[in-house]
């Protein structure tokens, strides 16, 4: 958690995401290996009524993780796949080239989708946030069921997402014409 400003700084991002979308929106920091969950915003929750909830979950296998492990080095790529990619639903990449494949993918577009690869029937789409060194150290998302989340939306939703983690790296001070 090197950037206690985003604790600060996002909330107001993620509720846009959200409101925009009308689907749950997050921002998930890397810890190394794992993405830390520190804001989460759900349609129709009160504002008055937010709470951040601290969870865990996969960086391999999650939209917000893929978006953050494809800009890391090589090396913490291979610590996370020797740490071991389980499969929690019949979609997640266990494959450590499929992986690395999805990894490139993920750089050359700018944001990862997880097709239900950690939960099953939810499709997530997600972008790197920068800091004011020019390293990822989290990402922003939208999520939802692929009922709603379709890939028709997939595009939009990317674009949301997308200006929605420029905007906050921009607040939290990288300035992309220097990296």
């Amino acid at each position: 958690m090197a950037n206690l400003d985003i604790n600060r700084e996002a909330r107001p991002f993620v509720e846009r995401l959200m409101a925009i979308s009308s689907e749950s929106a997050h921002l998930c920091v890397f810890d190394g290996t794992n993405m830390v969950i520190i804001e989460h915003r759900e349609p129709g929750a009160l504002s008055v009524n937010w709470t951040t909830t601290l969870s865990i979950s996969p960086s391999y296998c999650t939209g917000v993780g893929k978006a953050t492990l494809a800009f890391q080095e090589e090396a913490v790529i291979e610590k996370v796949i020797r740490n071991g990619l389980v499969p929690y639903t019949p979609t997640t990449i266990t494959d450590p080239n499929v992986l690395r494949k999805e990894l490139r993918a993920v750089r050359e577009r700018g944001y990862a989708i997880d097709e239900g690869e950690h939960q099953p029937g939810v499709r997530c789409v997600a972008a790197p946030v920068y800091n004011a060194a020019g390293r990822v150290f989290a990402a922003v998302s939208v999520t939802g069921p692929k009922e709603r989340v379709t890939l028709e939306r997939v595009p939009e939703i990317a674009e949301y997402v997308v200006a929605t983690a420029n905007q906050l790296s921009r607040q939290l001070g990288y300035d992309s014409a220097q990296s």
